[in-house]
């Protein structure tokens, strides 16, 4: 049995939890409103300022899901409530983003511009044409954009040219060594 799927999970002012009888759950805050289906044999219950996932033993397979889906459940909470922020940062020289309505227009030093069009849900901040933000209540879909948008063009170990996280660390190799002379 998952110690952590038995936890409780704190709801803070503001947060709204409704559990249906079919599984579904609808959690609505200040920064939006996020769905999620329960599997048969979770069922959530909301007591007060807290919210309790509960399984059914009899039914084995579930209880794999029973800490993931606590923790879904928690990170769709904090979403809602507080929203996710992934910064991305362009390094190169000609390297910059721009946002045009729905889509990411990168140039990455390619002899085409990549255009990424934004997740409904997602929005994409761009500082100085260099910095990028990535905002939003679903964890996963912050996340997921975020990967995309590196996979462009992801750091090179050379030189360090290409997308990366803020906080990123890209360990640099030596180049080719000139041999020496005989």
């Amino acid at each position: 049995m998952s110690r952590l799927g038995k936890t409780p999970i704190p709801i803070p002012k503001g947060v709204e939890v409704k559990p249906a009888a079919d599984g579904a759950v609808m959690i609505k805050g200040p920064k939006g409103q996020l769905d999620i289906k329960l599997p048969t044999g979770l069922s959530l219950k909301v007591e007060g300022q807290e919210a309790v996932l509960s399984c059914d033993e009899s039914l084995l397979p579930q209880k794999a899901f029973y800490g993931l889906y606590r923790s879904l459940l928690k990170n769709n909470v904090i979403g809602v409530h507080e929203g996710y922020e992934i910064k991305l940062s362009l390094v190169g020289v000609g390297y910059r983003a721009n946002v045009q309505g729905h889509k990411l227009d990168l140039q990455l030093g390619f002899s085409h511009p990549t255009w990424l069009t934004i997740p409904k849900g997602i929005v994409v901040e761009v500082d100085k044409g260099t910095s990028i933000s990535i905002k939003g209540a679903d964890k996963r879909l912050v996340g997921q954009f975020a990967a995309q948008v590196r996979g462009m063009k992801p750091p090179e170990p050379y030189k360090g040219k290409g997308i990366r996280y803020e906080n990123e660390y890209v360990r640099k190799k030596e180049g080719k060594a000139a041999k020496g002379k005989a």
